[in-house]
């Protein structure tokens, strides 16, 4: 939860008590939105990200092997 919506929400909800307008049970539903939204947007960055990484691992991995494959054709060839 982004450090910036704490204070709102707890001021919104304070000891359980129900917020005092419909203005601000709104606010806390955008907020909550926001929040929801955020939480979502950084769970798909992190997947991508760890999914490029990954890729790039498995090319770094496959080079590796068509590298040693070429050297050893090499070597054969001698």
């Amino acid at each position: 939860m982004s450090s910036q919506y704490i204070p709102f929400l707890c001021h919104l909800a304070v000891a359980g008590e129900k917020p005092g307008t419909e203005q601000d049970e709104v606010k806390l539903q955008n907020a909550s939105k926001q929040i929801v939204q955020t939480a979502i947007l950084r769970a798909v960055q992190q997947v991508s990200q760890e999914s490029q990484q990954k890729e790039k691992r498995t090319n770094s991995s496959t080079s590796l092997q068509l590298e040693r494959g070429k050297l050893t054709k090499k070597h054969e060839k001698k």
